[in-house]
C-alpha cells in the first residue's frame, strides 16, 4: 500500500507544480485569486448555497492540493487548516496565500494520518471537494477520520465526482462505456497518463497513479457505521471539468454536463453528515 501513495504521491507533486503556474491560460489560473480579494473557486460558488454560513466555523479541507478551495473558504469567513500528502502542492499553497493575504494554516498528512497532526473532535465542519475519494483505498477508513475529527455537532460537507462517473472510459467518444469497477476494490486500478484534468504548460513526468472507485451505498454506509446522520444526499448532473471529452457541453458556471445523453447519469453528488451532539 505504501507503493500506491508513494507513487500517487510523485504524481501529486508533480501535478502542483503545473496546476500552479502562472502562464495564462494554463493550470489552476492561481493569479486571479491575488489579482482579485473576493474570488472564490468554482467548486466552493457551486455549492455555497449548500454550504451555508460558514462565518467563523473552525474547518478543516482534507486533500486541499494548492489550496484554491482552501481559500476560498477562509474568505467566507471560516478559520481553514488545508491537509495534504504532498509537500509541493503546500508549498505552493502557502506561497498563494501569502500573496493573496487570506489567513489560512496548511499541514502535512495523507488522510489516514490526519488524526495524529489535527486535535481530534476539534472541527466544525470537514470539507472534502471533488476528485479527492478515488485517491484513499478503504472508505471506511476515511469515514472513520472525519468521525474523529469532528466536534459534537460538526458536519461534513463532500461534493465528489459521482461513482457512476468513474465507471466510464474517457477514452471513448461515441457513447457511455462503463468499464472499470463500481464497487470498492481491494486492488487500484493502475493508469499513466502525462496529461492532467486542467490544462499544463508542460506534459506531467510522474504519470503512473492508482485509484479507487467507491460506490455511493459504500460511502453512505462508512459515514452511518462511524456513527455520522446524513443529512443531504444530492446528485448533480454535472462535474467543473470535461470529464468525459468530446460528449459535454459547459454551462456558464464552468461546469460541465452531458450534451446529446443529457440526464441520463448522474455526474457528481453532494452529501452532508453531522456528529451527533
Amino acid at each position: 500500500m505504501d507503493d500506491y501513495l508513494d507513487t500517487n504521491r510523485a504524481n501529486w507533486d508533480d501535478r502542483a507544480a503545473a496546476h500552479a503556474t502562472r502562464t495564462a491560460g494554463h493550470g489552476y489560473g492561481v493569479q486571479r485569486y491575488i489579482d482579485d480579494p473576493a474570488l472564490l473557486s468554482e467548486v466552493v460558488r457551486f455549492d455555497r448555497e449548500r454550504l451555508g454560513d460558514i462565518a467563523g466555523l473552525r474547518a478543516v479541507h482534507l486533500q486541499c492540493h494548492i489550496g484554491t478551495d482552501t481559500l476560498s473558504l477562509a474568505r467566507l469567513g471560516a478559520h481553514v487548516t488545508g491537509l495534504d500528502f504532498s509537500s509541493v502542492a503546500l508549498a505552493e499553497a502557502r506561497a498563494l496565500v501569502q500573496e493573496s493575504g487570506d489567513a489560512v494554516e496548511f499541514v502535512e498528512s495523507d488522510v489516514d494520518g490526519a488524526l495524529s497532526v489535527l486535535a481530534p473532535a476539534s472541527f466544525d465542519l470537514v470539507y472534502t471537494g471533488i476528485g479527492a475519494l478515488c485517491w484513499l483505498p478503504r472508505i471506511d477508513d476515511w469515514a472513520r477520520v472525519i468521525a474523529g475529527l469532528l466536534k459534537p455537532g460538526g458536519r461534513l460537507f463532500l461534493r465528489e465526482g459521482h461513482p457512476i462517473l468513474w465507471t466510464m472510459d474517457e477514452t471513448l467518444d461515441d457513447d457511455l462505456h462503463l468499464r472499470f469497477p463500481y464497487f470498492e476494490q481491494s486492488e487500484p486500478l493502475e493508469w499513466n497518463d502525462e496529461n492532467s484534468y486542467v490544462e499544463t504548460d508542460r506534459p506531467l513526468t510522474a504519470t503512473k497513479t492508482y485509484e479507487w472507485n467507491h460506490g455511493l451505498g459504500e460511502i453512505v454506509t462508512a459515514l452511518l457505521d462511524a456513527g455520522l446522520v446524513l443529512t443531504m444526499l444530492v446528485e448533480h448532473d454535472s462535474v467543473p471539468w470535461e470529464a468525459l471529452p468530446g460528449q459535454m457541453v459547459e454551462r456558464p458556471d464552468g461546469e460541465f454536463a452531458l450534451g446529446a445523453r443529457a440526464g441520463v447519469a448522474p455526474l457528481s453528488y453532494t452529501i452532508q453528515a453531522v456528529k451527533p451532539a
